[in-house]
């Protein structure tokens, strides 16, 4: 069988990361879009492995959680009887990420409903060492999800944002202006002054700058939900021990004791063959 040489394989994946599409990596690469595609999942199922693998024990204080919007196949709107509802449609990444050493401990690609949110919820304590401060949004899932994952072992506070009232007829892809924010106390003893969502939520901005199947208004969607699991997993694995964080100056896993240096994307290319 033959099997692209590891410098095209890192090139390949490095345009991916950096944002660039399927096609366009094809047009750069010259490697048809079908092997870039095996490529990915190959690669981003490998990064999932070393997430699951490297992100445990965590000494966390603070952990941020939310979910970024997506689609696979075709919008919500749009399906039909024949399709199939697990595989399609709308579909949300749940996001944990501490604001102190940035790292993001666990993600979870799927449907954003109460079992998903206690999978998401259940793995997140289980990679935790000691007890933390947990900030979420409103969503309701997450109360119950907290409460049988982590007991009374937590301190949980929820931001619940309300927005400015668009007038009749006004559309806009941004969310309108926020009037005002109320935290609210869920579980344990949670510092008012550390529950937020913000970084959490600037995570969102940044897999929409480095994953074209996130970015809104184009046909870069995910055609398959193993293409988006796989994507965001290569995604993550390279936040956390490739890319440097501007305001730390070193990685994610770096900062928080997870690795002693910087990776490679050859690194993460090269586990998985």
């Amino acid at each position: 069988m033959n099997k692209l040489k590891i410098e095209k394989q890192e090139t390949a994946i490095t345009a991916l990361l950096e944002g660039c599409s399927i096609r366009s990596v094809e047009r750069m690469t010259n490697i048809h879009r079908d092997t870039i595609m095996r490529l990915m999942v190959r690669v981003g199922n490998g990064c999932r492995q070393i997430m699951d693998e490297t992100m445990r024990d965590l000494p966390c204080r603070l952990v941020q959680v939310d979910e970024i919007w997506a689609y696979v196949g075709k919008k919500q709107g749009h399906l039909t009887k024949e399709d199939d509802a697990t595989q399609t449609g709308n579909m949300w990444t749940y996001v944990a990420l501490d604001p102190e050493s940035k790292v993001v401990p666990n993600f979870l690609v799927g449907k954003r409903n109460a079992k998903n949110t206690e999978q998401f919820i259940s793995d997140l304590s289980s990679r935790l060492s000691n007890r933390v401060q947990l900030s979420s949004d409103g969503l309701k899932h997450y109360v119950e999800a907290a409460e049988l994952a982590f007991g009374t072992d937590v301190d949980y506070g929820q931001i619940v944002k309300s927005f400015e009232a668009e007038t009749v007829g006004q559309t806009r892809y941004s969310p309108p202006p926020i009037v005002r924010a109320d935290k609210k106390r869920m579980m344990g003893k949670p510092d008012p002054a550390k529950i937020s969502t913000s970084h959490v939520e600037r995570q969102n901005l940044t897999m929409r700058m480095s994953m074209r199947r996130f970015t809104r208004l184009t046909n870069g969607f995910s055609k398959k939900l193993e293409n988006l699991k796989a994507a965001v997993a290569l995604h993550f694995a390279h936040y956390n021990f490739v890319r440097i964080h501007k305001t730390l100056r070193v990685t994610p896993a770096m900062e928080i004791g997870l690795a002693s240096r910087i990776w490679t994307v050859r690194e993460l290319v090269e586990y998985s063959n």
